[in-house]
């Protein structure tokens, strides 16, 4: 789920009811939990196959519980990735150079190996903040902000949320919105728009600090069908403009024949790239629309959530995606909670494999994986145990596999017979512990 998702998310969570014995605390457990303090900590292991992308996660939640049911949550995380990322080049016969992001060195890729960027080094800080309150009697609000800071990027946003109860607070309508404003000043600087990877120190065809502001509304529904069923059913909208563009990514130049890369040699004591490359470009704005469908039930102590999610936007790419939990309670202080989750997507509009040499150049062209076909399933299982005062400690580890797939009309004469695609391979690590004060 992108960021953007996650805290319009997270806004309207807090303005809507949950229920299978998470719903409104009675009056009594209310006055007893006045003024206390929640927290949750969590380390977090992401770690994918072939020394590519790891990241390591420290966050902890904090809930403040006031008179009237108001609350104030805080969180705080930090993130330190590392690794190597698919730059967008394509595998060929013989070895590769490139120029780094800074443009101030350069790196290569073995042959017949689809280039990998080990410079990639980050880490990422977030802060949130949210204010949760009822009033006339019927209706909740909240408000939330939002920071995170990287190297090369700054997040600032805000988000508003609604709900009011109907049918005896069986029925709870709510409506979130959230904007924010981001900053991207790449490594090197931004380069322009399916430009030629230059030699090292010749960065004449870089921008300065680019910026993107994104626009998330949502609308939804929470139902209870009885005391063991709940249904909930979200729509979402997000309009993104301004810098959509990945700096870091680029699309191999080939010939319209054979369709091996370009090759170039640089100048006499310079160093440079030994192929033809050229950054990619994406439209500056995108328009997503989302269906959410949620269903929670409980079959005596244990409870069920299955839910469906259809994303569409406007540079063509189609998700779905399924997700089923079911937590198991083993005798009474803990509990097992196997996790299945699939996701499909189709490729955007501007996919490329590459750009055949003496053909117009397209408007937009990408090469990111991330913007092609591809299946991913995880598959894993929590563990949960609950401590004296309410503490509980909970372990999950989880596979990931993606599937990617890459159609024959994208590839060239000696591209069907090398490497072409990135299939993915992770494991998901996570230690959490919750008490209060």
């Amino acid at each position: 789920m992108a960021a953007n998702d996650k805290r319009i998310g997270a806004a309207l969570a807090a303005a809507t009811c949950t229920l299978l014995g998470n719903g409104t605390p009675s009056p009594a457990q209310a006055a007893d939990d006045v003024n206390s303090w929640d927290f949750e900590t969590a380390l977090l292991y992401y770690g994918e196959s072939d020394s590519r992308v790891r990241d390591i996660s420290l966050s902890a939640l904090a809930k403040r519980l006031f008179e009237d049911e108001k609350h104030l949550d805080l969180s705080l995380s930090v993130d330190t990735l590392t690794g190597a990322s698919p730059s967008g080049a394509i595998a060929t016969g013989g070895a590769q150079t490139f120029t780094s992001p800074s443009g101030r060195e350069v790196y290569s890729t073995p042959a017949n190996e689809i280039p990998l960027d080990d410079t990639f080094l980050d880490t990422r800080v977030a802060v949130s903040a949210r204010w949760t309150q009822p009033f006339a009697r019927l209706y909740s609000g909240s408000a939330g902000a939002s920071f995170s800071t990287e190297y090369d990027y700054t997040h600032i946003g805000a988000d508003l949320a609604l709900s009011r109860d109907f049918n005896r607070r069986n029925t709870t309508m709510s409506a979130a919105v959230a904007y924010s404003q981001d900053d991207i000043d790449p490594v090197g600087g931004a380069p322009q728009a399916l430009s030629q990877m230059l030699d090292v120190g010749d960065l004449t065809n870089r921008r300065g600090a680019q910026s993107k502001d994104v626009m998330d509304v949502l609308i939804g529904m929470t139902q209870v069908i009885d005391r063991t069923t709940l249904l909930r059913i979200n729509y979402s909208f997000s309009d993104s403009s301004g810098y959509l563009t990945d700096p870091y990514k680029f699309v191999s130049v080939v010939d319209p024949i054979s369709g091996d890369t370009l090759t170039r040699s640089p100048p006499s004591g310079t160093q440079g790239p030994g192929g033809v490359y050229r950054f990619e470009s994406r439209p500056d704005s995108r328009t997503k629309h989302g269906l959410f469908l949620e269903a929670k039930h409980a079959f005596g102590s244990k409870v069920l959530d299955v839910s469906y999610r259809y994303m569409t936007d406007d540079w063509e790419i189609d998700s779905q995606t399924l997700d089923a939990r079911l937590r198991w309670p083993l005798g009474g202080v803990g509990y097992l909670e196997p996790h299945l989750r699939y996701y499909s997507q189709t490729a955007a509009d501007f996919y490329r494999v590459s750009l055949a040499d003496g053909e117009p150049l397209p408007r937009f062209a990408s090469a990111d994986s991330r913007l092609g076909d591809f299946d991913a399933i995880t598959v894993g299982v929590k563990f949960g145990r609950e401590m004296r005062h309410g503490a509980e400690w909970s372990a999950r580890i989880e596979l990931y596999r993606q599937s990617a797939d890459v159609p024959d009309a994208l590839l060239i004469g000696n591209q069907f017979g090398r490497e072409r695609s990135l299939d993915l391979n992770a494991i998901i690590a996570q230690i959490s512990y919750r008490f209060g004060l």
